[in-house]
């Protein structure tokens, strides 16, 4: 994986063109021996070329559109590129009519010049942290690649664009973990923003109240700089790390441990150690928040009820056109009633307040993305199987999003390991600073 600034500066020094870097993504993506055929559900090879021909005459001319102008990028297929349907992973949507314009977050991305190389597998409806899709194929992940495991959802599609060199970097979704989990199963940095600071406009919703869009990519610093276009700003985001001597991280004591296998702990404890000896205060704390979340979500939560509302109708009437886990996902908003639904409100209100209070004075809180590698898809072909994982792969990140806080997942296993991820979560509105603190962070990891 080359990062989108080593690119930006190969393609400034006349190293590299776009169309070179465009015809190795395109190359990749055909490759009979790779995932690109699940990984892919539209490739863009036509366009990407003419774009890229376009960004490569610009640039010649003094006059690309920016410094990332003609890098190959994914899209999650849940986002609106005008011209297309916006199918989310499903075949309830395939003939869906065409967007008529492309959502905020891809016009950003396309005024920057970047290139999208196609839409991109993902759960359907982003309705799983799994990433298994029985209408286009489940991408695996790219560690051991024999025994077929999972990618990791609901971005799934992008995370292994970005891990196999399809896409230099890529844009999903995040409502209970999905930038940050398919990221931690395939060994790349995702990022999850405070909600509010990137438009979800024009992107197909999960629940509104708890969506959010964020990019994966090979390094923070990648993302920081993917993110700055999102939220409105020109890309020119430079991440000075913070110094870790005398950060105060807070890692939590009573769920997130729970269920962690002996791969993600051994991972995990050599990463507190090692930012122990770079002068970081590591401090064991239990956030009272954390024990109330799953009796407040327990008949559904923001997921179901939110989702249930905008899926009703095609429930009615193509119910049986959708994977039946989804469906039954769903389904379980509809015994939701308003009063439920206010009180769940209510509730997140309450413990937000309360888990700000308790956050003040930490610096970040930090814990493993996921308390498991990634399990064989195989595994998890019984209903039962599916739900009980998806649920543990969810628990942690999730408090993310029910916090409303910005949060990412940096790699933090060995080379060779399965992959690993180590997960930072800022205060809401605090995203600079947890660039900074992850740059600083991923540098310790990285440093065999």
């Amino acid at each position: 994986m080359r990062r989108i600034d080593e690119l930006a500066q190969a393609l400034a020094e006349g190293r590299t063109s776009s169309r070179a870097l465009i015809e190795d993504s395109l190359a990749r993506i055909a490759d009979p021996d790779g995932e690109g055929a699940r990984t892919f559900i539209k490739p863009h090879a036509d366009s990407a070329r003419a774009a890229a021909d376009a960004m490569d005459t610009l640039r010649k001319a003094g006059r690309a559109p920016g410094r990332y102008a003609g890098i190959p990028i994914a899209l999650k297929d849940l986002f609106d590129i005008a011209g297309e349907p916006t199918p989310a992973g499903s075949q309830v949507l395939a003939d869906a009519p065409d967007a008529r314009r492309h959502a905020p977050v891809v016009a950003r991305m396309f005024n920057a010049g970047f290139i999208s190389v196609g839409r991109v597998n993902m759960t359907e409806f982003a309705f799983s942290g799994l990433g298994i899709n029985p209408h286009y194929g489940t991408p695996t992940s790219p560690w051991d690649r024999a025994s077929k495991r999972i990618p990791g959802g609901s971005s799934s599609g992008t995370a292994v664009a970005v891990a196999d060199g399809m896409a230099a970097a890529g844009l999903g979704t995040d409502t209970g973990g999905s930038c940050r989990i398919p990221a931690a199963f395939c060994g790349v940095v995702g990022y999850k923003p405070t909600a509010r600071t990137v438009p979800i406009t024009g992107v197909l919703p999960l629940a509104p109240s708890l969506d959010s869009v964020g990019p994966l990519a090979p390094s923070v610093a990648c993302c920081a700089a993917i993110h700055a276009l999102l939220a409105g700003g020109d890309g020119a985001h430079n991440v000075a790390p913070a110094a870790l001597a005398g950060l105060r991280l807070a890692v939590p004591s009573n769920m997130v441990m729970e269920g962690v296998d002996a791969t993600v702990g051994a991972a995990f404890e050599r990463a507190l150690s090692r930012l122990s000896a770079a002068g970081v205060r590591i401090e064991h704390v239990r956030f009272a928040a954390f024990d109330e979340v799953p009796s407040v979500n327990a008949k559904g939560g923001f997921a179901a009820s939110e989702a249930y509302a905008w899926h009703r109708r095609l429930l009615a009437t193509q119910g049986g056109q959708y994977d039946p886990r989804i469906r039954v996902r769903i389904a379980r908003g509809e015994h939701m009633s308003a009063a439920d639904y206010l009180d769940l409100v209510k509730a997140r209100t309450r413990l937000i307040g309360e888990f700000d209070c308790a956050t003040v004075p930490y610096d970040a809180v930090l814990m493993p993305t996921v308390p498991i590698v990634a399990p064989k898809i195989s595994e998890l072909d019984d209903e039962r199987s599916y739900n009980s994982l998806n649920m543990l792969i969810l628990r942690n990140t999730a408090l993310g999003n029910f916090f409303d806080r910005c949060s990412i997942s940096v790699p933090c296993h060995l080379p060779g390991e399965a992959p690993v991820g180590l997960m930072l979560t800022g205060e809401t509105l605090g995203d600079d600073r947890l660039f900074s603190i992850a740059a600083a962070v991923e540098a310790v990891m990285a440093a065999v």
